[in-house]
């Protein structure tokens, strides 16, 4: 069996070509998976798509081993964020190695797991394990974990059931339990059009909107200030921010339409709708002052997101068994971001986030992963090999 630093080496051209695929949410993801299905049928592996409704997208299912119950699921998403308007200093989707690291578009976030798991793959083999390893990738985590819970279906009503899931966010290679949900919202105000000299003869959509984004501002502040002081997460309490606000023609006429987008990021345990109820309760007042003007008018709330948060359970077998993996016997662990763990969680298969790089490189300009931390998932990949085997 390969060492951690020959596993390393493996996954780093592998890792090279997933990066060159641009992979952005909006657009397909398809040609990294059929390079992905070559690779593994070069491997005697068969995969599985599982795609979208318009056939641009898809997930990636694999197994190597037997289908047997107890196995293992490696998930990791396959889209990238945007790179638009960032300073990057070389080419985001060329792999460029420097002091020790590797810059690319999705290097950490979370191309760099995905790399390691395909690089295992003739280990995983040679061993013949008795329990199988299962490959999860999906499409669109980056802009509400669309994609994955059509692959989790068929994982849940197919597949011999897995042991546990390993979602490979960037983690510095160590145990995180427990994440924040996310939901997503826009909420469309629309008046009536008129001379800012004559509003009686319109209905203005910003003031409306201003109105509502108000409420949620207090709401934030509310929620801020009922923190519970022993709660692990960072921040403390669900976070609510207004990140997109569009409105207006001019400053003289009352704006026809505002658009403005909200995300709510609950804690496990929290009902994101409940804690909203006044918001909405509001909303529905103005669409009825808004309607009795300008009967063309009103507030449509549309939830454009709804991810789970993923439930810390210490008692966890499948902590257990990834922290023996990791070697790390540090303290629980708790992310403020979501991922694709709570939506596993929720359909019965226990779960933890656990890969190469770091959260606070994802997303940014010049992303890169250490290779010390290439070389920590590598050794990871080598435990897991022996304790299936095993």
């Amino acid at each position: 069996m390969a060492g951690p630093e020959d596993l390393a080496a493996r996954a780093t051209p592998i890792l090279e070509r997933l990066v060159a695929f641009d992979t952005t949410s909006h657009l397909s993801n398809l040609a990294l998976v059929e390079w992905v299905e070559d690779y593994l049928s070069q491997h005697g592996v068969a995969s599985r798509r599982v795609l979208n409704a318009a056939g641009t997208k898809s997930n990636l299912l694999a197994t190597v081993g037997p289908e047997t119950e107890g196995g293992v699921v490696l998930s990791g998403h396959t889209d990238v964020v945007p790179v638009k308007d960032q300073a990057w200093t070389s080419d985001p989707f060329v792999l460029t190695r420097r002091e020790g690291r590797l810059f690319g578009r999705g290097a950490s976030d979370m191309k760099g797991f995905i790399a390691l798991a395909l690089a295992a793959v003739p280990d995983f083999l040679a061993a013949r394990l008795p329990r199988p390893i299962h490959f999860a990738f999906s499409y669109d985590e980056e802009i509400g974990c669309f994609g994955a819970p059509a692959m989790i279906e068929v994982i849940a009503r197919e597949l011999p059931r897995p042991a546990l899931v390993v979602v490979g966010e960037p983690t510095s290679m160590e145990v995180v339990s427990g994440h924040k949900g996310i939901t997503a919202w826009r909420v469309t105000v629309t008046g009536r059009e008129a001379h800012s000299a004559q509003t009686h003869l319109g209905v203005s959509a910003n003031m409306a909107a201003a109105r509502l984004m108000g409420a949620l501002a207090e709401l934030a502040d509310q929620l801020e200030r009922e923190a519970d002081p022993a709660s692990p997460f960072l921040p403390k309490h669900p976070t609510l921010t207004i990140g997109k606000i569009a409105g207006g023609t001019a400053g003289n006429i009352l704006a026809r339409q505002c658009v403005f987008l909200f995300d709510l990021r609950n804690l496990p345990g929290q009902d994101a709708r409940r804690q909203l109820a006044g918001f909405f309760d509001l909303a529905a007042r103005i669409d009825a002052e808004i309607k009795a003007r300008a009967p063309e008018g009103g507030v449509v709330v549309e939830q454009l997101a709804d991810v789970p948060p993923l439930r810390p359970d210490p008692q966890s077998d499948a902590e257990a068994f990834v922290r023996s993996l990791a070697g790390d016997n540090g303290p629980a662990r708790v992310a403020s971001f979501a991922s694709e763990a709570g939506q596993f969680q929720g359909a019965g298969l226990p779960a933890v986030l656990c890969g190469p790089g770091s959260i606070d490189q994802a997303h940014q300009p010049d992303e890169y992963v250490d290779l010390s931390q290439i070389e920590r998932g590598a050794a990871f990949m080598i435990r897991l090999t022996e304790a299936l085997g095993g």
